[in-house]
């Protein structure tokens, strides 16, 4: 799941966003997204569909088992 943290983290600095603006936009919570993204808890299967769909990627680049 550290490939999972990497990569949502760089998403959503490259595209100029706060944990906080990214939990507006996508629906998730801002707490989820700083456990997410410090790798200290897994999101659940529905949360990475909508955060790929928000970021235009697959799911499998999201979890980091393609480039």
């Amino acid at each position: 799941m550290i490939k999972f943290a990497e990569r949502l983290k760089e998403l959503r600095i490259e595209n100029g966003l706060t944990q906080t603006q990214l939990a507006k936009n996508t629906g998730v919570s801002q707490a989820g997204l700083a456990h997410w993204e410090a790798c200290t808890r897994i999101p659940n299967a529905a949360v990475v569909i909508v955060l790929a769909k928000y970021f235009g990627v697959t799911t499998d680049f999201l979890l980091g088992l393609t480039d």
